[in-house]
């Protein structure tokens, strides 16, 4: 069964992007291997507000190498060009989660996250903690949000930003 990975960069005070949705004090570290974090998905999983933002700052959801699901109960199939729409997370996922191929993307989007953590859809959590406090904006995980038990199975700290990158296994509870 293919994993599904909830890859976010975050505040130090737990913000993945501010009030209105900014997410320019995001840093990208010159270390990371952007081109091998890709490699080792196939799948892209965005949420209505994560896929507008990527279509406000000229991209799409198509990636090189991958199909990509926009998860919405407002968009039309239209409005989503290169992608998949759904209103269903859960069903779709645990579908994807059923054929062959590489792990799932879970980029952005705080309440695709807790929607998708507390169907138990969510096999890995990266967080890369940006030296950054916000004071406010949009969390990690959407609030209220059950407990999810994490074991850290990797980290790295990338000197030149200060960015620590965190990688989790979702245990069982």
């Amino acid at each position: 069964m293919r994993p599904v990975c909830y890859s976010a960069a975050v505040s130090l005070d737990g913000y993945i992007a501010g009030p209105n949705g900014e997410a320019d004090w995001i840093v990208m570290d010159p270390e990371i291997d952007f081109k091998l974090l890709f490699a080792r998905f196939d799948t892209l999983l965005l949420g209505r507000k994560s896929y507008e933002a990527a279509r406000r700052q000229g991209g799409g959801p198509a990636m090189r190498g991958m199909k990509s699901y926009v998860f919405s109960t407002t968009l039309r199939p239209s409005d989503c060009p290169g992608a998949t729409l759904s209103n269903d997370p859960g069903e779709t996922v645990r579908a994807l989660k059923q054929q062959p191929g590489k792990s799932i993307w879970l980029f952005g989007g705080g309440g695709l996250f807790r929607s998708l953590l507390e169907l138990g859809l969510v096999d890995q959590v990266q967080v890369a903690i940006v030296p950054m406090i916000l004071g406010d904006g949009l969390p990690l995980v959407a609030h209220p949000s059950k407990l999810a038990r994490l074991k850290l199975e990797k980290h790295r700290v990338y000197h030149k930003t200060g960015t620590v990158l965190l990688d989790y296994e979702l245990r069982s509870s």
